[in-house]
């Protein structure tokens, strides 16, 4: 079967793309900008969460809210470089950023940190648990997208 487009003949395919977009992408390139998206929105969703926990912070350890600051900073420049470039180093970034923030969260859980000893065992802490969620879908979603660049 065919259609006419612009006055031209054209086989009918699943494909409905303008023909002047040129043959249709590999799966894994098609894959990558979403990834890039996805993380980075990802980490824009981290700095959020630790604007939200900042402001308690300051009260009850400076340090850590300058921590959090640095954090989001860091966050959001990484998520930028994500939406602009992509490369390989700003998907290592997102994930080395991510496994140091759940390191932590750990931290702060298991032994504390100085001045900060209340959330020993505070697993459970919404903040905490939707921080952990985003953090590890950072680190499986740069991986991925790591892993695709070097098989391809």
């Amino acid at each position: 079967m065919t259609t006419t487009v612009h006055g031209t003949q054209m086989p009918l395919s699943t494909d409905h793309r303008h023909p002047a977009a040129g043959p249709a992408l590999p799966a894994h390139s098609q894959q990558l900008p979403i990834r890039r998206i996805v993380v980075g929105l990802s980490l824009t969703v981290l700095a959020a969460i630790h604007v939200l926990d900042l402001p308690g912070k300051f009260a009850e350890t400076p340090y850590l809210a300058v921590a959090y600051i640095g954090l989001v900073v860091t966050a959001l420049v990484i998520a930028e470089r994500l939406f602009v470039v992509g490369s390989r180093r700003d998907f290592a970034a997102a994930a080395v950023l991510s496994v140091l923030v759940i390191a932590g969260f750990v931290v702060n859980r298991t032994v504390g940190m100085p001045g900060a000893m209340d959330d020993i065992g505070n697993w459970l802490e919404p903040l905490g648990l939707l921080s952990l969620l985003v953090e590890a879908f950072v680190v499986w979603q740069a991986a991925a997208a790591l892993l695709t660049r070097t098989r391809h």
